[in-house]
């Protein structure tokens, strides 16, 4: 059974900055692109951040520059390092893990999702 376990989340002052972790369990997890997406209330689900098998990555443009995806395959982990966070930054942030090797923005090409885990962003 496939897991992905969110963690890291909080609230933070705008400018401040937050480390995410995903963990995953019951999967290859090198064998699997993995992106984090965000869901603020009232909005739809949006693409944050994605990395490939072979750590190619690739940012919305809303983050770009603020945030960096990184993984580390030794402990089927994957990490996004949130700094100069923003107000509009605030939303519930998801881990989802794609079958494929390539990273893809689109969130119905992701196979496995986790629980979520909220930051909140005081300006």
């Amino acid at each position: 059974q496939v897991q992905l376990v969110e963690s890291g989340g909080g609230l933070v002052q705008a400018g401040g900055s937050l480390r995410l972790s995903c963990a995953a369990s019951g999967l290859t997890f090198s064998m699997y692109a993995m992106g984090w997406f965000r869901q603020a209330p009232g909005r739809e689900r949006e693409f944050v951040a994605a990395i490939a098998w072979n750590r190619v990555t690739y940012y919305a443009d809303s983050v770009k520059g603020r945030f960096t995806i990184s993984r580390d395959n030794a402990k089927n982990t994957v990490y996004l390092q949130m700094n100069s966070l923003k107000p509009e930054d605030t939303a519930v942030y998801y881990c989802a893990a794609h079958s494929s090797r390539y990273y893809t923005s689109s969130p119905a090409q992701y196979d496995y999702w986790g629980q979520g885990t909220p930051v909140t962003v005081s300006s």
